[in-house]
């Protein structure tokens, strides 16, 4: 079992070196770290420690920030290192530790309820375009194609 490091920052004029430290006072045998935005999902470096991960392995950042920027990316990005049979740990939020059954539990619940905030957005918004429809609002090509006043009638 190895226990890898990522630290990441967003603009060139950040420093990587207080995450630096923390993860190797960690236990990480090798950090990835980059400058790069977290709205940015094809990570380099983040790409390159997931693919370093074995069973057993914990892939290791500061705070849960520094992995996603949103509940998406987040889940999809701890899929990723589920699939290596590796775990993961936030120095910064103990309980998202997935390789303690608490931590593992936790994430399933954080997950059902973004995938719950997603099926109410979608509702919402199919609602929306019921509610235009009926007041004679017209979507798609032929809508675009006679312009926003023709379009509504």
């Amino acid at each position: 079992m190895s226990i890898f490091g990522y630290a990441r920052v967003s603009t060139e004029d950040q420093t990587l070196d207080n995450q630096l430290a923390a993860l190797k006072a960690a236990g990480a045998v090798k950090i990835f770290s980059e400058k790069e935005s977290g709205a940015k999902t094809d990570r380099k470096a983040l790409a390159r420690a997931i693919e370093m991960l074995d069973q057993g392995d914990v892939l290791i950042v500061t705070r849960l920030d520094r992995l996603a920027r949103s509940m998406l990316d987040l889940l999809n990005t701890l899929e990723q290192i589920s699939k290596r049979k590796a775990g993961f740990r936030s120095l910064a939020e103990p309980a998202i530790d997935t390789t303690t059954p608490h931590g593992k539990l936790l994430l399933t619940i954080l997950g059902g309820l973004a995938e719950f905030e997603r099926s109410l957005i979608l509702s919402r918004c199919n609602e929306g375009r019921q509610r235009a429809m009926a007041n004679g609002v017209v979507f798609g090509r032929e809508a675009q194609a006679h312009g926003p006043s023709e379009a509504r009638g």
